[in-house]
């Protein structure tokens, strides 16, 4: 990739970071942003991306890398060290041997990735009170919300994704996803331009029969068939209507009576307009408008004070 590519390709990366961050106001002046670093190209790209907002962002932060040692055979622990060490970034190696217990526990041909995600959640979470880290910040991207959306749905029976900003499960933690609005397809050409020392899963990365890898195969195919299929889908979960959907949970639909249409928050017609006459919709879209935002935006000209 040439350099102009790779600049334009990193700006882009960086802009929409830096547009999800002040979206969902993930980061605030004074934070300590623990990024979770696993040696995909997920977790690299989020900790440069999130770097080179430090630098220019209206807000102070600060960032320090975190990586866990789970004691796979053949892990290379030197890389991830060697690699930081370059960058001059503030971080800690965490060795524990979930590795041995996820063996142990999971009969063979069968999934691992729920025991192994729970185990390591579970020693991140406590690593970030101990590093008094006030902000968890992992690599998921748009394509794993979109293929997490899908999976609760088929096999869940939930309509459900990962959320850009989170409660941890100990009620101790923020954790926040930067790259949501980013694409796996450019993380992974920003990743093949940076030459990341990409270290490869033998747990989950080495099993062909998972749920998620059949649900990523069928939006493949979505895409090839109509182009962006999913960025639309990605929006459709910014655009909800609680009134078109089941959910009495969400939606009062016991109260609704004609004489109470006029006090009801979330009117809408029987069927919606077509999508070219929607404002800003994929079909036709419009102008963004620029609106001021305190969060951590990209391409900021904001001076820190001295």
């Amino acid at each position: 990739m040439k350099t102009t590519q790779l600049n334009r390709l990193q700006k882009r990366l960086r802009r929409k970071a830096g547009e999800a961050i002040a979206d969902y106001h993930m980061i605030d002046d004074g934070d300590r942003v623990m990024v979770c670093l696993s040696g995909g190209k997920d977790s690299y790209t989020l900790l440069e991306i999130l770097m080179g907002l430090q630098r220019s962002a209206p807000v102070r932060f600060d960032i320090v890398a975190v990586n866990l040692d789970q004691k796979q055979p053949g892990f290379p622990e030197h890389v991830l060290p060697e690699y930081l060490d370059g960058l001059g970034v503030e971080y800690k190696i965490v060795t524990e041997d979930t590795y041995s217990i996820v063996m142990e526990k999971i009969k063979p041909g069968k999934t691992m990735c729920s025991l192994c995600s729970r185990l390591r959640r579970g020693i991140l979470y406590r690593t970030a009170g101990e590093l008094g880290a006030t902000k968890i910040a992992l690599g998921h991207h748009m394509d794993d919300l979109v293929e997490t959306l899908f999976l609760n749905m088929f096999h869940g029976s939930r309509l459900k994704t990962m959320p850009p900003k989170l409660v941890s499960d100990d009620r101790r933690n923020i954790v926040i996803r930067p790259l949501v609005y980013c694409r796996e397809k450019e993380i992974a050409r920003f990743a093949r331009a940076r030459n990341y020392p990409i270290i490869p899963c033998n747990l989950c990365g080495a099993q062909t029969n998972l749920q998620r890898v059949q649900i990523k195969n069928m939006l493949t195919e979505w895409e090839k068939q109509s182009p962006n299929r999913v960025v639309s889908i990605f929006r459709s979960m910014q655009r909800v209507t609680r009134s078109h959907l089941l959910d009495t949970g969400l939606y009062d639909f016991a109260s609704m009576t004609l004489e109470s249409a006029n006090e009801m928050d979330e009117l809408d017609i029987a069927f919606d307009p077509p999508a070219g006459l929607i404002s800003g919709s994929l079909l036709n879209p419009q102008p963004e408008q620029k609106t001021e935002t305190r969060g951590v935006a990209a391409g900021s000209s904001v001076h820190r004070p001295a």
